[in-house]
């Protein structure tokens, strides 16, 4: 009987051995197959109806109809997008938080002297959402013509025209001083809270132009609001076939893309990371995203987050030369 008690206890130890052994994997296993469980915040840190909108709004409807669960977009503008940033980083990093921001903070560490957030260090990388050009849109109002047209009038009256930004140290304010400096021109910048009140103003005549991404600036141009003058790099975009490039416009150097992407707060379990990227690529690949992508010209990522990453430093030295370069300041 003795014998049996142990062997008996024997079994029981063991099997209680395998249990807390196996205790990390159920339970990361169990958060991965449980995100999402309720609503999920995407911080957004420009105002509505910018770049960012266009594809965070379409992502979130598309998010909802395959995982039956809101993603919520939380439009915090301000500061060049370092405003929501700094939010976002502070958030909790259980999965429930997430922040999309854009090539404009990997500018941000070199227009900003103190920000209250590191982009590579208080966030983790999760993917690339899109990528688009820049493009130089006018109120046709004001600036009539095609781009000949437009840089005879920029020549003739330096510092008469002026270009709307979503703030200073976005990727629109620099694309302008890229522009004036390789252009030889001189353009007034004016900056805004976004692309949203920026793109505004221009419709309205209260600015002359914008050096913009296709992802706000689309829907504009395909409703005669706004005219599209050059896209930047050295190809047309497939939506937007009758704009020249700014190669064909004897640019060939002015290559500038908005790109937008996905992080979570620092201290995210990997596994809760590995699905959210999971969920968020099956809800790229439904109906309602894929068309926004295509309306504006633009693919959905296939980076994977090291490579995302590694991209995310890369633009920061980058775009940290060009600020050097270019001499752009806070205005």
């Amino acid at each position: 009987m003795t014998s049996n008690f142990k062997t008996t206890l024997s079994r029981r130890t063991a099997l209680q051995g395998i249990a807390m052994a196996t205790l990390p994997f159920s339970h990361a296993a169990f958060a991965q197959s449980s995100w999402p469980a309720k609503p999920v915040t995407l911080v957004v840190p420009f105002p509505a109806g910018g770049g960012t909108d266009a594809f965070a709004r379409p992502l979130a409807a598309s998010f909802s109809k395959v995982f039956g669960k809101q993603l919520i977009i939380d439009n915090r503008g301000g500061a060049g997008g370092t405003l929501g940033a700094g939010i976002a980083a502070k958030a909790a990093p259980d999965g429930y938080t997430l922040f999309m921001g854009a090539v404009h903070h990997a500018i941000a560490p070199s227009m900003y002297p103190k920000l209250d957030y590191d982009i590579e260090k208080d966030f983790v990388p999760l993917m690339l959402l899109a990528s688009v050009p820049q493009v130089l849109v006018v109120n046709p109002k004001k600036i009539p013509g095609d781009f000949k047209a437009f840089m005879a009038a920029v020549k003739a009256s330096p510092g008469k025209y002026n270009y709307g930004s979503a703030g200073g140290g976005t990727s629109h304010h620099l694309a302008g001083e890229l522009f004036k400096q390789q252009s030889k021109t001189y353009i007034t910048h004016i900056p805004y809270r976004g692309a949203g009140p920026a793109l505004q103003d221009l419709m309205a005549g209260n600015v002359d132009m914008m050096f913009d991404g296709l992802g706000s600036s689309a829907a504009h141009i395909k409703g005669g609001r706004i005219k599209a003058l050059m896209v930047s790099g050295n190809k047309r975009n497939p939506a937007f076939p009758d704009v020249p490039s700014a190669a064909e416009l004897g640019m060939p150097d002015y290559t500038v893309s908005t790109w937008y992407g996905l992080w979570a707060p620092k201290g995210t379990p990997a596994d809760v990371q590995a699905r959210i990227v999971e969920d968020i690529k099956r809800a790229g690949a439904e109906d309602t995203a894929k068309a926004a992508w295509a309306n504006n010209g633009a693919e959905f990522g296939t980076l994977t987050p090291t490579q995302y990453g590694a991209f995310v430093s890369n633009e920061v030295k980058r775009w940290a030369a060009v600020v050097k370069a270019s001499g752009a300041k806070l205005d």
